[in-house]
């Protein structure tokens, strides 16, 4: 196998190969992107590829910093550093995610069904309870519709924007999860494995407001001083969860 780019497509693969241990994705919907940042290299899985089958040679490794030409078309091919599969067809989103948002490693595509199910129908997953809080610091929000001239423009790229234009008042290093509605959540970390990981947190607490909401339709958020004490203690300068690296 030759090396190039052998680290990277090792860890986007460990990663893609999780969601599906992680039991949140269903056939082959979803994708982990990995970026290396000092060499513009984004790995990421191939499309249409079942996750027991997919192996490093198949991993798709292009430039991230790809944009589209004046006709809105994105040369995918041009854009390839290293194999022979066609990359995810939600590449450009990804692509798009890493030039905005200058802090992120990693992205998580999924259909993960509860998590889904609140971006099929518009809404955010509010946070009720400290579960939520210990991985995202308030509601999960989720974007506008997409437009029909967006569609037609460039669907995937224009995905991303519609997710940039959310994030105008937040923080994606604060927030790193947001539901695209009518379609499925993005998640995003310093690394694969952190970003599969909050892209299953998101699903256990997307399941965990639905029955909550069912079981208590008057059930209220989380107050702001438990949610402030449950994030930041295990994120930021004052955090004292877990164990120092």
């Amino acid at each position: 196998m030759s090396d190039d780019f052998l680290a990277l497509r090792e860890e986007c693969l460990a990663a893609n190969k999780q969601l599906a241990e992680f039991g949140i994705v269903d056939l082959t919907f979803g994708n982990v992107s990995v970026l290396d940042r000092s060499s513009g290299a984004m790995a990421i899985k191939p499309s249409g590829v079942a996750y027991d089958a997919l192996r490093a040679e198949d991993i798709v490794v292009l430039d991230v910093n790809a944009k589209p030409d004046d006709s809105c078309a994105l040369d995918l091919e041009a854009a390839t550093k290293w194999g022979e599969l066609r990359p995810s067809s939600d590449t450009p989103t990804h692509m798009r995610l890493y030039q905005a948002f200058p802090n992120i490693q990693a992205i998580v595509h999924t259909h993960s069904r509860n998590a889904t199910v609140y971006a099929q129908v518009g809404k955010a997953i509010p946070c009720m309870g400290t579960t939520h809080a210990d991985y995202f610091y308030g509601d999960v929000p989720v974007t506008r519709p997409i437009s029909s001239e967006e569609i037609a423009r460039h669907y995937e790229w224009e995905t991303a924007n519609v997710i940039i234009e959310c994030f105008q008042d937040l923080d994606p290093d604060t927030m790193n999860a947001v539901l695209f509605h009518g379609h499925a959540p993005f998640v995003w970390g310093v690394n694969g494995t952190k970003a599969v990981e909050t892209a299953f947190a998101l699903e256990v607490v997307a399941e965990m407001a639905l029955k909550g909401k069912g079981l208590s339709p008057q059930a209220t958020h989380l107050s702001k001083a438990q949610l402030d004490k449950h994030y930041l203690r295990k994120h930021g300068g004052t955090a004292y969860y877990g164990q120092s690296e």
